[in-house]
């Protein structure tokens, strides 16, 4: 599981060897007047222990992971990095070869980094994650997609922006285009590993005020360590908004792992979280062929 990710490779046809990379915003992505920044930057595993970065993103894309025999579901995946940086490899590419495993499409998310606004850190990769949900639902029948078929799954700061996708996915902040975007980008599921920034700073028992359920939100499986820097009581928090809902939802709390195990082998239990979340997508209908 060591191929990384073809940051520049735009192909035009797609097929299970050769991952498809598509631009977001053809035009350029929407960005304050007199924006400027340092060219993209990949920096590899310094050894075994490290992990391979992308920063300075300016030119939002998704690459598409077709499996040999798809099953019709996708999951849009969004890797984590503190909105600095995304962990393209451990949190993306990976991610998306374990899912083609399941039979599913991997979409991998390459968001905006770094953050543009310290106060507002997620509006950027929100509008790539809004603007990624139209392209696979406008695709999904030339990809072999369900339409009603297509989650998200985040780590870290891509799980807070798949929570924020899952539970604002049609407040835009830029202009449309009925090519590329679709009125309801709702994810039809969610999987937020170790999500960041969803508990007021400085209180983790409280969620942040946008962190709102609400009985349209689509069912969601949550992972995270308990021994995590940042609290695991956020997707305890968040499970319980479902809860009190009545929504499908789903919880695993291991014992150990940290922060940002992602594909990562520790040789603890929480290793085997593809395996939990593998049986709840089979659970919820989203592993069948038919």
């Amino acid at each position: 599981m060591k191929r990384l990710l073809p940051l520049f490779f735009f192909a035009t046809s797609l097929s299970a060897a050769e991952p498809l990379t598509l631009k977001l915003w053809p035009q350029g992505a929407p960005e304050k007047e007199g924006f400027k920044m340092e060219a993209e930057k990949l920096m590899p595993p310094k050894d075994d222990n490290d992990v391979a970065r992308v920063t300075n993103v300016t030119e939002p894309t998704i690459t598409i992971y077709k499996p040999e025999k798809p099953n019709g579901t996708a999951v849009l995946i969004c890797p984590g990095g503190g909105y600095s940086i995304l962990a393209i490899e451990h949190e993306g590419s990976q991610v998306c070869e374990w899912l083609n495993s399941l039979g599913v499409t991997g979409v991998l998310l390459k968001y905006r980094v770094p953050k543009r606004d310290a106060n507002d850190p997620s509006k950027e990769p929100l509008q790539d994650a809004q603007r990624a949900m139209g392209l696979i639902r406008h695709h999904a029948a030339e990809w072999g997609i369900k339409p009603d078929h297509i989650g998200i799954l985040g780590f870290s700061a891509g799980g807070h922006l798949t929570v924020m996708t899952t539970l604002h996915p049609n407040e835009r902040t830029y202009t449309q285009d009925a090519a590329l975007d679709v009125e309801d980008a709702t994810p039809n599921f969610s999987i937020p590993i170790y999500p960041a920034y969803l508990t007021v700073k400085g209180d983790d028992f409280h969620l942040t005020p946008e962190i709102k359920v609400t009985t349209k939100s689509p069912p969601m499986c949550l992972v995270h360590a308990n021994d995590d820097k940042l609290s695991a009581s956020a997707s305890a928090l968040l499970y319980l908004e479902y809860k009190k809902l009545g929504l499908p939802s789903e919880l695993h709390i291991y014992a150990k792992g940290g922060h940002g195990f992602g594909m990562k082998k520790s040789g603890n239990p929480v290793n085997d979280w593809t395996q939990r979340v593998g049986e709840w997508m089979k659970s919820m209908g989203l592993l069948g062929g038919s």
